[in-house]
């Protein structure tokens, strides 16, 4: 039975955790918000982002209220899923808060750089495929910050942009090791 609560509740939890991460990323890239991911993510998580807003005020241009509520799902998601393990807090109570504090933080930066891979996957193959699509305009806005870094030192081969290569590589080097890293350093903190 807990297997099953602790699935619905990674599905669930993590796709709205997800949701309002991409969210944050599309508002802090300027991506256009005529497109219908970020449309279908404004209806999804409008009714907890609003009031949010209210008490949590953005910075530099940055919605915090989202980023926070991400967080905060994340954190409900970690916490849940170790309650349901069988997990109790002992007497390090304060050391398995902010374990699980750090470890909601690093799940969140896992789901960035899978949302990231997503992106650059998907805007290389469109790229090939349907070069004036209308996911085009969203994918770039998404990309171009990580994938410009390649561009200018790196040039085409063959008329052929290796930067998504690039970048894929390392998101993928990320998530084997220092992430990895974290993740069990912080795991054994609770």
């Amino acid at each position: 039975m807990n297997q099953a609560l602790i699935f619905l509740l990674e599905t669930f939890l993590g796709f709205f955790s997800l949701a309002l991460l991409t969210r944050f990323y599309l508002q802090s890239v300027r991506a256009p918000v005529r497109n219908p991911l970020s449309q279908f993510l404004v209806a999804l998580t409008d009714f907890i982002v609003r009031p949010t807003r209210r008490v949590i005020p953005g910075l530099w241009g940055y919605d915090l209220s989202t980023l926070l509520l991400a967080w905060l799902t994340e954190l409900l998601l970690v916490g849940g899923v170790l309650a349901l393990k069988g997990y109790q807090l002992g007497p390090g109570v304060g050391a398995a808060v902010i374990g699980l504090m750090l470890l909601a933080g690093l799940n969140l930066l896992k789901r960035f750089i899978y949302i990231l891979m997503v992106a650059v996957f998907a805007h290389a193959i469109l790229s090939f495929i349907a070069p004036r699509g209308p996911a085009m305009s969203m994918l770039a806005s998404l990309t171009r910050p990580f994938l410009g870094v390649f561009r200018r030192r790196i040039p085409p081969i063959g008329g052929v942009d290796l930067s998504p290569l690039f970048v894929l590589v390392i998101c993928q080097i990320l998530l084997m090791w220092p992430l990895a890293a974290l993740e069990l350093a912080v795991t054994r903190m609770l």
